[in-house]
């Protein structure tokens, strides 16, 4: 009878979710769906030329041969252009110091029940979360010091950066560049609070209309830092591509903050021009 009972409880075993297991010897799950793209595009070339001028005024003050290598770009170093790629440029004046970094990752899934999208989709969450803001959209008390990526946040020239939500007067074109320290929730660059900015509408946020979902990640400098750089970051996910945005500005005087608004206004143009290109 022992050896009966034994032999029942293993025929009529549940499922995890207390049903009967329905799976059938030899039946296999369907793999996800792969990704919508399966290529990137070449970031330097895609970048808008328009957009560039208006982040790099400097440019048109160089020679003509100069002005289409400044232009161009410097692509960053990658084992696979179909996966990673990237590129910057930089721009240094006697009264302001521009930098800017493209950077596209096209995911691929390796769990065959998680399609490249939904991977895709974890990467952006992960990248949302470690910016200090909510999945729901709502703007969070202050913004994270660390970068997108949950590490420590990168200026568009590499170097390491912080910052607070809070910004100063605009500046005329001011930028910044170099490192900074990790900020703190309440510290404050060029004297505008908090309640300031968020009413300014700068603050850090999450973005509609661009890409499958996108934020944008504001970036002061630390009050009392050596280096005044403020950077904005646009985060977006198109399908299974991930693109970041990050432009930097320095002025030469560290008492002259940036203009936030233009700051934020040519990222988010620049991030909209590479949405329609890895659309096309």
């Amino acid at each position: 009878m022992l050896l009966a009972a034994l032999v029942t409880g293993c025929t009529t075993g549940s499922g995890t979710d207390g049903s009967a297991a329905d799976a059938k010897p030899g039946e296999t799950t369907p793999a996800a769906a792969p990704g919508k793209y399966s290529t990137l595009p070449e970031p330097c070339r895609a970048a808008d030329h328009g957009v560039l001028k208006d982040m790099f005024p400097e440019f048109a003050d160089l020679p003509k041969d100069q002005q289409e290598q400044a232009y161009a770009g410097t692509p960053d170093a990658t084992f696979d252009t179909d996966r990673q790629v990237g590129c910057r440029w930089k721009a240094d004046a006697p009264t302001d110091a521009h930098r800017l970094r493209i950077s596209m990752e096209r995911v691929v899934s390796y769990d065959t029940t998680v399609s490249d999208d939904d991977q895709a989709k974890t990467l952006y969450e992960q990248k949302l979360a470690a910016a200090g803001l909510p999945a729901d959209g709502s703007s969070p008390a202050a913004t994270a010091s660390t970068g997108a990526d949950g590490g420590t946040d990168t200026g568009a020239d590499g170097a390491a950066t912080g910052g607070t939500p809070a910004t100063g007067k605009p500046g005329k074109n001011g930028g910044q560049k170099g490192g900074q320290e990790d900020s703190t929730p309440d510290a404050t660059a060029g004297g505008q609070s908090d309640d300031d900015q968020s009413a300014d509408g700068l603050q850090s946020r999450t973005l509609s209309g661009l890409g499958s979902s996108a934020f944008l990640a504001d970036i002061p400098a630390k009050a009392g830092a050596a280096s005044p750089q403020h950077t904005v970051r646009v985060v977006f996910r198109a399908s299974n591509v991930l693109v970041t945005v990050e432009y930097s500005e320095e002025p030469a005087e560290a008492g002259t903050p940036p203009d936030t608004k233009t700051l934020q206004d040519r990222t988010q143009t620049m991030a909209g021009k590479l949405a329609d290109q890895i659309g096309e």
